[in-house]
């Protein structure tokens, strides 16, 4: 991803977060707390305030060494934050201290034979996972895609299913074929000026997605993201098992958000979550595999490419529109089970009340930004947003569109319902209770592959979706 189009996103989420001091990552792709370290509660909190606290003298920018601890109390997920500097808002994008913190704990780390801290990573549906772009209205008269599926009497409940997203928007219950959704509305939809927040609608699209292709379920959405789609580590864990838990822990968990790390070790404050899982094996994760156009492990999709969460963990990449092969936008790699369409879906947004206005953030590109080679949603629909694309120009005049209902939209985050939505209907269909034989049995049912990055992908396209042209050819 550009250097540019990841500094906007970043804005948003630092924008939702204002209490909150961010760094960046900018070569990992990722964000995180400034001035604190994510670490077990107990023991291993003790073991690292106490390293950081010996070190002072190699770690800059660190705090005085009374205020080297805890920084607040600990959550049922088991970690805690460390405090190790006194960060400022007003910072630069990488953070030192952190990092010296880091390397003062891995000797102890080597000889305790585990990872003992990490950054508190901020966990989102941007910058990395989602969306691919912005909303697009879509036509007058256009249809969903996928369409809504001929809804067959099942006998028995419908299959459960959680989205743990943004919540949904004010006015989703007036949309006919969102009737079986319910949940959490969003926090804030919309800014002072009335105008449609960046990500709002991500929860109610995922929702549509999930209805269309699978009517025979029961889902629940849940707003455990903010406005920008984004929560700390030390938080998400919490947040996750309160949501399964109250929903009774459903066949299927549809997240749609995550982070890069730097490398292949997982998320300490998923742990807690990730166990509960293990614990609930009629309970399967549908996870987005991120949208930064590389093969960089992103969780908790990756989880699903570890042995012990293998069965438990389903990663999902996206198609592009005509779905011959990989959304260029979509992460890729062993660790990516399956892609399904997530370029140019059409699917319910807001507006259905009364048209709700939008301003674009971002400008079009003149070339893919992640080298594609086909008509992608970087390039089209050409429009300048409220920030320039590439840096160099300020952008022309900030497009203003309405929605009144349906929009178009890209991203893994949509790909991965779809995904949901499929396994869910073999549930139904086959009268099958485990979702994770239901995955096993219905990937290896699949004759369609797509060529990812040089190999052979699994591919799911449900049978309502159907191919969108390129804008070339629609012109």
């Amino acid at each position: 991803m550009p250097a540019r189009r990841f500094s906007e996103q970043c804005e948003q989420v630092r924008r939702s977060m204002p209490d909150v001091p961010l760094a960046v990552d900018e070569r990992g792709g990722y964000l995180y707390e400034r001035g604190h370290l994510l670490v077990r509660d107990g023991e291993d909190a003790r073991l690292v305030a106490d390293t950081v606290r010996g070190g002072l003298a190699d770690i800059p920018g660190a705090a005085r060494r009374e205020r080297i601890g805890l920084a607040g109390p600990g959550n049922r997920s088991g970690v805690v934050r460390v405090r190790v500097a006194e960060p400022t808002a007003a910072a630069e994008d990488a953070d030192p201290a952190v990092a010296g913190a880091l390397r003062a704990v891995r000797a102890v780390e080597a000889r305790a034979g585990r990872r003992l801290a990490s950054r508190n990573h901020v966990i989102s549906v941007t910058p990395n996972a989602c969306p691919g772009d912005e909303p697009v209205p879509a036509e007058p008269g256009e249809a969903p895609n996928p369409a809504p599926a001929t809804a067959v009497h099942h006998p028995g409940p419908a299959v459960g299913v959680l989205v743990v997203d943004t919540g949904l928007t004010s006015d989703h219950a007036r949309c006919a074929h969102l009737g079986g959704v319910h949940g959490d509305l969003e926090k804030s939809e919309r800014d002072a000026e009335g105008l449609l927040r960046q990500y709002a609608g991500h929860g109610t699209f995922i929702a549509g997605v999930l209805a269309a292709v699978a009517p025979h379920t029961d889902i629940t959405v849940s707003n455990a993201l903010n406005d920008a789609g984004a929560v700390l580590e030390s938080e998400f864990g919490d947040l996750l098992l309160d949501a399964a838990e109250q929903a009774g822990w459903p066949a299927l968990i549809s997240l749609s958000a995550g982070t890069s790390t730097g490398d292949d070790a997982g998320l300490i404050g998923l742990e807690r979550f990730m166990a509960e899982l293990l614990d609930h094996p009629g309970t399967l994760l549908v996870a987005a595999a991120g949208n930064n156009g590389n093969d960089i492990p992103f969780f908790p999709a990756a989880y699903a490419a570890k042995g012990k969460y293998a069965k438990a963990v389903l990663s999902v990449g996206a198609l592009r529109a005509d779905g011959e092969g990989p959304a260029c936008f979509s992460n890729h790699g062993p660790w990516v089970n399956v892609y399904a369409p997530g370029e140019r879906l059409t699917g319910p947004l807001t507006g259905f009340d009364a048209p709700v206005p939008y301003v674009y953030q971002h400008s079009s590109y003149d070339a893919c930004r992640h080298g594609g080679d086909y008509p992608c949603t970087c390039r089209f629909p050409v429009r300048s947003g409220v920030l320039s694309a590439d840096g160099d120009e300020s952008p022309g005049e900030p497009e203003r569109v309405e929605f009144t209902g349906y929009a178009r939209w890209s991203g893994t985050s949509f790909a991965t319902p779809v995904a949901a939505a499929m396994i869910a209907s073999h549930m139904a269909a086959h009268k099958e209770t485990d979702p994770r034989r239901a995955r096993r049995e219905l990937l290896s049912s699949l004759r369609s592959t797509a060529a990812v990055a040089g190999a052979k992908a699994a591919v799911l396209r449900p049978p309502t979706w159907r191919p969108v042209d390129s804008p070339s050819d629609e012109a």
